[in-house]
């Protein structure tokens, strides 16, 4: 009988953290959906989800693709780097080991940007909009004045 008390308060417990590990992601202003805008053709690319990883740290992993118009679908990453060769791009991380600037709360930085037309990958950093519905995510080689910014709205 001891045993199963053992249980059920294991399970209790179990339970009552697992919600406030995602109270703690409903927070956090990143968590979520994002919709990419394209700044060379304005356009949306794709859907990106960003999750926060048990490290603190943040990814995006692309959940839905658009294609241009009059452009044809892409769904495979044939120029990607390493493991994400070949890889469809649903699913494929997209940004990864973003961390939140402690002197910043609505900074992130030490990120790395996947180009998935080109395969590239860049350093990134981004930043959150006062209201938190607009990420402005900056791509760069090098410095962060050598690359280009693109704009996400979250929904």
């Amino acid at each position: 009988m001891k045993n199963l008390y053992k249980g059920i308060f294991a399970g209790i417990i179990l339970a009552t953290l697992s919600s406030l590990s995602f109270a703690d992601d409903a927070n956090d202003p990143l968590v979520g959906k994002w919709k990419t805008i394209d700044d060379q053709s304005g356009y949306s690319r794709a859907d990106v989800e960003v999750r926060k990883k048990a490290d603190g740290s943040y990814e995006g992993v692309i959940v839905e693709t658009r294609s241009l118009p009059g452009a044809e679908k892409m769904g495979i990453c044939h120029k990607c780097p390493g493991q994400l060769k070949n890889k469809p791009f649903l699913g494929l991380p997209f940004i990864w080991d973003f961390k939140a600037d402690p002197k910043k709360p609505r900074e992130y930085h030490d990120g790395k940007v996947l180009d998935p037309i080109s395969g590239k990958v860049y350093k990134g950093k981004a930043r959150l909009s006062a209201n938190g519905k607009r990420l402005t995510l900056r791509g760069y080689v090098g410095v962060s004045v050598i690359g280009r910014s693109v704009t996400w709205i979250k929904y």
